[in-house]
């Protein structure tokens, strides 16, 4: 977009005014190069472990940056040949192996010139408010940390004109939420202290600290980046999980997990009604309007049998309009009772739905099929399975909306 191309190499220009505007490089260029290539060397290993997140087209990073102890020691001049640098490496790199983003070039621009002007700021900030902090104790921090939290800032509204540019911002407050909520305080402090380390090191030129210190960054980083990675990859792992035990329909377990979850109880030896219920007469409601308005009522009977569940139970769609509950913790009457509370509260309810640009009102009855027994190797759960699906049809047989069901441990049969 010609607007962020533009909005990118303005920021670029004033970021090389600023620095050719200020002083020279604050220190002789032998300690400045040493400086310059430790610094380089660091955020070159640092550069995997930092966090990308994509808002809309835009590609954000969030990791430590050196640039305050690098502005603080060397002026703003140089910290723009640092960041130009370490950014134009960076792009080489990214061009080299292909994973450049088409707008690389620019983005470079826009991250040589953002970070060069926030921290200018807070160069010249910390420059006339040195001496008054130094009279509190621990001022030097106090004051590190202001400047850390006061660049992010900026740095955030720079971002937030970016986003106002390609009309990805939805909102005013998300604008606000994505300056001031975006990095949390630790990160400010780690921020603060790791740089305010960094100046003191360049300062009295302890190259031996100023490489501990960086090692030990890039250590401690190390370690939570490769616990983050493992949680995210364990969350990506229960998503797809989630996605291929869920039915997408009624966001009940599918039939899928209802083998696994069988074949698991089957170990247990514990007492479980298998519960097997399908809605009377869906092919008419499918026939008299669509598949979906189907759709809604097998969406409500789904609804309503998840509110019986207790902590224990599990529900699964099993076929199309059919249902399998497994319900556990309970004797047989009080199993059967929950049933009949369940069949009577659709009975009393009736489901709204849209059809035809009009609202209709459908009532619908299911009937049940329960086999109550104590898991066990000569009954496992599929077959308890299949003799509850033959209770459910025996209900439909006996006229529908009602319950059938067996007491597994007296063999009886009660409808």
């Amino acid at each position: 977009m010609l607007k962020a191309r533009l909005y990118d190499s303005t920021l670029f220009i004033i970021a090389l005014v600023i620095a050719f505007g200020s002083s020279s490089v604050l220190v002789d260029h032998t300690t400045f190069m040493k400086a310059l290539f430790v610094f380089w060397f660091f955020a070159s290993m640092y550069f995997r472990l930092r966090v990308f997140y994509k808002n809309g087209s835009t590609n954000i990073e969030y990791g430590i940056s050196y640039s305050l102890s690098m502005v603080l020691f060397a002026g703003p001049l140089g910290l723009f040949i640092y960041e130009a640098v370490y950014r134009f490496i960076v792009y080489s790199y990214r061009k080299w192996t292909k994973t450049a983003d088409p707008s690389e070039f620019t983005d470079t621009l826009y991250n040589i010139g953002c970070f060069v002007i926030t921290n200018s700021l807070a160069f010249f900030l910390f420059q006339y408010l040195h001496e008054s902090f130094q009279a509190f104790p621990f001022g030097y921090w106090i004051l590190f940390f202001l400047l850390v939290c006061l660049s992010s800032y900026i740095s955030g509204t720079l971002m937030v004109i970016v986003f106002v540019i390609l009309g990805e911002l939805r909102s005013f407050q998300e604008g606000i939420n994505f300056i001031f909520k975006s990095v949390s305080m630790l990160d400010y402090g780690k921020a603060a202290l790791t740089n305010g380390l960094l100046l003191i090191s360049l300062r009295e030129e302890r190259w031996d600290m100023l490489i501990s210190i960086f090692l030990l960054n890039y250590v401690v980083s190390s370690s939570f980046y490769s616990k983050s990675q493992s949680i995210q990859n364990k969350i990506e792992r229960d998503q797809f999980e989630q996605m291929a035990y869920t039915d997408f329909l009624t966001g009940v377990y599918n039939r899928t997990f209802m083998d696994k979850k069988m074949s698991e109880l089957n170990q247990t030896g514990v007492c479980v009604g298998i519960v097997v219920c399908d809605i009377d007469k869906f092919k008419r409601i499918n026939d008299s309007y669509n598949h979906a308005v189907g759709d809604k009522v097998i969406q409500h009977f789904a609804t309503t049998l998840k509110n019986y569940l207790e902590k224990e139970d599990y529900l699964f769609r099993s076929g199309g309009e059919e249902f399998t509950l497994c319900l556990q913790n309970r004797n047989y009457d009080q199993t059967m009772n929950v049933i009949s509370q369940i069949s009577t509260d659709l009975e009393r309810h009736i489901v709204t739905v849209e059809f035809n640009g009009e609202e209709i009102l459908i009532s619908y009855t299911a009937s049940f099929g329960l086999y109550f027994y104590k898991v066990d190797k000569q009954v496992p759960m599929e077959k308890a399975y299949i003799m509850a699906d033959q209770l459910m049809f025996k209900s439909k047989q006996l006229g529908r909306n009602r319950v059938t069901g067996i007491n597994g441990l007296l063999s009886k049969e009660v409808v």
